[in-house]
């Protein structure tokens, strides 16, 4: 059973790693599209050199030399789960020194070359070259399998949601120094033997106690990079399967390691531009029945149930987390109370396609960077088509273009009517005004927590309507001016990918 135990544990925790580093790598580069392909690469590589490296080791297939090979097993698989549980931990501090995390990948190689050395050996070792050799090889591969796919489900899907980044990595690094300590315990008695199960022992040891220190502030060097001070420190980081939040002192929200919004729903307070949400009231006359994708911060949630027509607000949000965020913060707080709104926890484009009855007068999404991985899933001619089919007669989609003039001008041809509102798009079938002095009457009058947002008879918020509604007179632009400077761009579709690899920082 040896063999096949230690088979499963290789593959279960080379998954389980592989997770870990993708978290940190993806955090660090905002999620762009390259992060996967090139952590992916330097991964098999380090295990495919490893594993050539094994080979080579082997081709002498003198018994005598099992129990020298036997110690190398232990060692390299001992060295490899020290290299992975200490990769994050370099990888984070040379961002703060101001390396490229792409230049970084570079160490996933050397961290995986040990683990790539277990399976090879593992077959090489305990299989005699008889007549049973091919049922098993296809055993120890069956148990590698199954403990890849255990590492992928399990870490993945249960343990990312259950414990934080530093407890995972020091209990694969734990797991790893016994798989080590299960090789050395196969050799020889002697004292090479005595040496390996102390250097493994104490290699676990080593690990739980120095985990808390070297993982401390991780996401903090990992998002400011060379910013990152020893003053620096997130007020809040929640760690799900679906993602890392982390919140600054100051309110500023992070999905994933870029920036996602903040607890603001003040018109006196410009840290989110809230007027974007507000500005919804001038687009529709009537939005009873309105869809969020996605809730972030929630600030624009509670904005848009604030407002006095909406009779029921859903809000789709991928993760979880967010909600735990709610309750932390007063002006979002009464969110998770109000009977107007419902929130459900799924991926905004399956909800849809699982939902195909369901219409809305206004859907709204303050959409992610449009050069993120999956963006396009967002911003494309086939998901435009999909929000179409859910939107009642005279129906508006508002969302988030982040500046993207190839975004802008995809959807300003998928619609009819279509109007930019700061960096922000409206779509319709029918067509749409922006009236600024009605927009001016109505935020007068607009609920905010037991007042109004801004007071008409204080001469401080009088001169702040004046600026608000200046400022968004300069940032309206009409369908057609929208389509002629963006003529010469492609719309974005599910098959290009869009701006994903293009526009990437």
């Amino acid at each position: 059973m040896t063999p096949l135990f230690l088979s499963f544990l290789s593959g279960f925790i080379a998954l389980s790693y592989e997770l870990l580093w993708y978290r940190a790598f993806s955090t660090a580069s905002g999620g762009t599209a390259d992060a996967f392909g090139l952590l992916l690469g330097a991964y098999l590589g380090g295990l495919a050199l490893g594993s050539w490296g094994a080979a080579r080791a082997c081709r002498d297939a003198n018994p005598s030399l099992r129990p020298a090979r036997l110690r190398i097993l232990g060692w390299l698989t001992l060295a490899g789960n020290v290299a992975g549980f200490l990769l994050v931990p370099v990888f984070a501090r040379l961002l703060t020194r101001g390396y490229s995390w792409r230049a970084l990948t570079a160490l996933v190689g050397p961290a995986s070359l040990g683990l790539g050395t277990v399976f090879p050996l593992v077959t090489h070792l305990w299989i005699e070259p008889d007549g049973t050799v091919g049922r098993r090889v296809s055993a120890i591969y069956l148990a590698n399998i199954l403990g890849s796919t255990a590492g992928s489900l399990l870490t993945g899907f249960v343990f990312m949601d259950r414990a934080t980044f530093g407890t995972l990595s020091v209990a694969a690094g734990a797991l790893g120094a016994g798989m080590a300590a299960l090789v050395f315990a196969a050799a020889p008695a002697g004292r090479s033997k005595i040496a390996g199960l102390v250097a493994a022992a104490a290699a676990g040891l080593l690990m739980a106690a120095a985990g808390p220190r070297l993982f401390d502030r991780l996401y903090e060097r990992l998002q400011f990079k060379s910013g990152f001070t020893p003053e620096t420190r997130f007020a809040h980081v929640v760690e799900t399967k679906s993602g890392v939040i982390t919140v600054t002192p100051d309110g500023r929200i992070f999905g994933g390691g870029i920036y996602d919004g903040a607890f603001n729903t003040s018109l006196r307070d410009g840290i989110n531009t809230i007027l974007r949400a507000y500005a919804l009231a001038e687009l529709h006359p009537a939005p009873k029945d309105v869809l969020m994708i996605g809730l972030s911060s929630g600030s624009w949630a509670t904005v848009v149930a604030n407002h006095p027509g909406v009779e029921r607000l859903t809000i789709i949000e991928i993760n979880p987390g967010y909600l735990q965020l709610l309750p932390k913060f007063p002006a979002v707080s009464a969110l998770l109370s109000n009977p107007k709104v419902r929130i459900e926890i799924d991926d905004g484009r399956r909800w849809l396609t699982r939902n195909r009855d369901r219409r809305f007068d206004a859907i709204v999404s303050n959409t992610t960077f449009h050069w993120r991985s999956n963006g396009s899933n967002l911003l494309s001619r086939e998901y435009l088509d999909l929000i179409r089919s859910h939107l009642k007669d005279g129906g508006v989609y508002y969302f988030n273009t982040t500046g993207s003039a190839r975004v802008q001008v995809t959807s300003a041809r998928a619609f009819p009517h279509a109007l930019r509102i700061m960096g922000f798009l409206a779509l319709s079938e029918s067509p749409i005004r922006m009236n600024l002095d009605r927009l001016r009457e109505t935020l007068w009058t607009y609920p905010w927590e037991g007042t109004t947002a801004l007071d008409r008879s204080d001469p401080v918020d009088r001169a702040r309507m004046d600026k608000l509604i200046a400022g968004l007179a300069g940032e309206l632009e009409p369908r057609e001016s929208i389509l002629a400077r963006g003529a010469a761009l492609s719309d974005i579709t599910d098959d290009n990918m869009g701006t994903e690899w293009s526009d990437r920082p």
